[in-house]
């Protein structure tokens, strides 16, 4: 397969963390994309991937056994820009970039608010397997959405979406309605809802953690899923598209199926 080129005034990955910073094999990657404006064409702030860096720490750590490696995606510029989506065309390029750099590895797309909404539309590249869709921006039709996002690009990839009910940036009901069509498409979705906690998805920010742990391990390297999540990608709508996640969820992470 061709390479992408490096977009003009390029996006870049941030160091690895995990496998690669050790010199040992990897197995899987993770790709970490982060928030942004509707719009901007200048720099993105260094804040933004900054944000994600205790994810990265907490992924690598707990698929060490497994060769996990997590790179943040350092978008060209701050914003999605309507049709010109911006940091989708840069999730596509990095996903090239690991392939180029790791070889056939299976890559998981793990994106919040913005960088969710990018992961989502960059999940048709062959060596993605799975999506991680936190606090998803998911617009309603309009300027920054001139149509329904698509889910053809989702068919082969386990996808969960997580989101606060109390979100004020990024409506859960677009990201409900938006794994309701994805769901018609690709029986592997899911969708947690985080009661009452926000954007940011702080109140319960180490039930958040497990669940992705949960499924970006269980998806890349086949390890299993905890029972709640098992049962949320086997139900049908509406049950396994608004499953609440648990107070001390990941507390003990008994698998259905061991490793």
């Amino acid at each position: 397969m061709a390479q992408r080129a490096v977009p003009v005034r390029g996006a870049r990955l941030g160091r690895a963390v995990g496998t690669a910073e050790r010199g040992t094999g990897v197995g899987g990657a993770v790709l970490l994309l982060g928030d942004g404006p509707p719009d901007g064409l200048g720099r993105q702030s260094p804040v933004a991937p900054a944000v994600m860096a205790p994810l990265a720490r907490h992924l690598a750590r707990a698929g060490q056994e497994d060769g996990l490696v997590v790179h943040t995606v350092r978008y060209r510029c701050r914003g999605w820009n309507g049709a010109a989506a911006h940091p989708a065309e840069d999730a596509a390029w990095a996903v090239d970039e690991l392939v180029r750099r790791y070889g056939d590895v299976p890559v998981c797309l793990t994106g919040t608010g913005m960088g969710a909404r990018a992961a989502l539309r960059a999940a048709g590249e062959p060596a993605v397997s799975c999506v991680l869709a936190l606090s998803p921006w998911l617009p309603a039709e309009g300027k920054d959405a001139p149509g329904p996002d698509p889910v053809k690009q989702l068919r082969g990839r386990r996808v969960l979406l997580v989101h606060g009910t109390n979100d004020g940036l990024a409506d859960p009901e677009q990201s409900y309605r938006f794994a309701q069509r994805a769901k018609k498409a690709n029986r592997d979705v899911c969708r947690f809802e985080v009661h009452s906690d926000g954007h940011g998805l702080h109140q319960y920010r180490s039930e958040v953690r497990a669940l992705a742990v949960d499924f970006v391990l269980g998806s890349l390297f086949e390890r299993g899923f905890s029972r709640p999540l098992e049962d949320a990608l086997a139900a049908p709508p509406p049950l396994g598209l608004r499953m609440p996640l648990a107070t001390g969820f990941g507390s003990e992470r008994a698998r259905s199926r061991p490793r």
